[in-house]
């Protein structure tokens, strides 16, 4: 008999659009799952914020994704993840993106030059440096936050060949190639999305770590383990909630998933919360 727990959704929130990276790695990896994902699209971003403000906001996603009965909470922002950290005071198993990203970048490196990329209240926590630190003592570190990248996103300034995104990519990314990194950390959900043009600019020579992917595969290990892993083999069902206008999300997000989401996207008064 299929545990009642089992069949609840996974609970994933982000600022804005960037976690849909970690949804849509979670529908690879754990088809049958259904997902409830949040972007607070009125207040995004939340790496400019201060920390008092960040963890009001953070709050009140969690307590939106609780009230649709969730088994887990994702927090599929680098922002939030590095100021929540893993102490999380909720009813249910907690991730954020950092731990995940850590590990995978310290298991990357063959030289342990890694930088560091994220939002600037993620860079200021220095929550990759206690992570890596504690994983690998020796190795070096070059952090660089990255202001403009997630309004280039959030803003559909994608394309390979916009030439606006590789402008903005280099000015921020080519001083790391000095230091001979040999591995870069995504650090903000967002940033996957320029995954192309950042390899581009940095070359195949350096390994690109996929916070929001490896925060999924460490969610699916996490549910596996604690045998909270639907088995019913039906597939996921999924629901999009923004605090925002919900037509705007939709069109973007459709590159971040692959696929049109337009008429499965409802607004929240998270204010309220």
């Amino acid at each position: 008999m299929i545990k009642e727990m089992d069949r609840s959704p996974i609970g994933v929130f982000d600022s804005g659009l960037g976690g849909l990276t970690v949804v849509r790695e979670l529908k690879k990896l754990l088809p049958c799952e259904d997902i409830v994902y949040f972007g607070d699209t009125g207040r995004v971003p939340y790496g400019t914020r201060s920390r008092d403000t960040i963890l009001r906001y953070a709050q009140q996603d969690m307590r939106f994704l609780l009230s649709k009965n969730v088994k887990m909470i994702i927090a599929a922002c680098g922002t939030v993840s590095s100021i929540l950290g893993d102490g999380v005071d909720v009813s249910v198993p907690f991730t954020g993106v950092v731990k995940p990203a850590a590990a995978a970048a310290v298991k990357a490196t063959k030289n342990g030059k890694i930088g560091i990329t994220g939002t600037q209240a993620t860079i200021s926590s220095k929550s990759y440096v206690k992570e890596i630190g504690a994983l690998a003592p020796d190795a070096q570190l070059f952090e660089k936050a990255c202001s403009l990248f997630v309004p280039v996103v959030e803003n559909g300034f994608v394309g390979i060949d916009d030439p606006l995104p590789e402008i903005v990519v280099r000015r921020y990314l080519e001083p790391m190639m000095e230091n001979g990194i040999d591995t870069l950390i995504l650090g903000c959900t967002h940033f996957p999305i320029l995954a192309p043009i950042i390899s581009k600019v940095l070359g195949e020579s350096v390994t690109l770590i996929d916070a929001g992917a490896e925060t999924a595969r460490y969610a699916a290990s996490l549910l596996g383990e604690n045998d909270m892993l639907c088995k019913d083999g039906k597939s996921g069902k999924y629901s999009y909630y923004v605090s925002d206008r919900t037509d705007d999300f939709s069109v973007v997000a459709g590159t971040f998933l692959g696929e049109d989401i337009s008429g499965s996207v409802d607004r929240v008064d998270i204010h309220s919360l």
